[in-house]
């Protein structure tokens, strides 16, 4: 095997933004379990674009033993892949970078939202990105201190008060017990409520049964964490209205 110059990422350095992912055009990186990974040799062809794209300085280029570099098949998988291949789980996405929202909340808004028709739209409530419980970093600033609404994905679209109603001065996050991965979602909640000092935990499901897998699943993290606090359930009917409060 040659030997030839080939990109090295360091793991310790990467912090996963994907920049590297999208200034590879053989397609040679992608974001695994949170980091930049090589996903083979014959995809790099040992240029090194990839190097002032990365902030963090994790890509270097050295030589080494390496497969020659196929362009050809670099260039199949670059148009069979026209999006970066990003795992999401290991919090590798810019857009998952946790932002605290009320830093950013003018005393005064320089003008209010207005519909057509001349009426003032409310403003929104949310203090938190991302949403997805799947991404909430466990112990991320915005929910030190926090009551915390998990909440069925459907809720929001359901209820037109939503913000107003359920949302104020709450940490929010979503998730879909029938869809999504029950027991990831149980194991994340637990570690939040492990690592972070949240005050309470509230629910807002719908009215439908497999909804009320959320509120299993809330109390189950609840006692998997071995914190003591409140639990209030919110049920949301498929025409928006919240049906009952517990």
């Amino acid at each position: 095997m040659p030997v030839r110059k080939i990109i090295q990422i360091d793991e310790e350095k990467c912090d996963g933004c994907g920049q590297c992912v999208l200034s590879c055009a053989e397609g040679a990186i992608r974001i695994v379990g949170g980091k930049a990974k090589l996903v083979s040799d014959v995809y790099c062809d040992g240029l090194g674009v990839c190097l002032g794209h990365c902030p963090r300085g994790a890509i270097t280029i050295i030589e080494r033993d390496a497969a020659d570099f196929d362009e050809a098949a670099a260039r199949q998988l670059g148009a069979s892949q026209p999006a970066p291949l990003c795992d999401h789980s290991g919090g590798g996405c810019p857009g998952a970078a946790p932002r605290d929202l009320r830093l950013n909340v003018l005393a005064q808004p320089a003008s209010e939202p207005v519909a057509p028709g001349g009426a003032s739209l409310p403003h929104s409530a949310l203090r938190n990105w991302p949403i997805q419980l799947a991404l909430l970093p466990e112990s991320a600033a915005f929910l030190q201190g926090a009551d915390l609404l998990l909440a069925a994905q459907c809720a929001a679209f359901a209820m037109a008060d939503f913000h107003e109603r359920l949302l104020m001065e709450k940490t929010v996050a979503i998730a879909c017990p029938k869809l999504d991965n029950a027991q990831r979602h149980l194991e994340k909640l637990a570690a939040i409520l492990r690592q972070s000092d949240v005050k309470s935990l509230s629910v807002a499901r719908m009215e439908v049964p497999c909804c009320t897998g959320l509120v299993r699943l809330a109390r189950a993290a609840i006692e998997v964490s071995g914190k003591e606090m409140p639990l209030r359930e919110i049920v949301v009917s498929t025409r928006g209205e919240v049906k009952a409060e517990s």
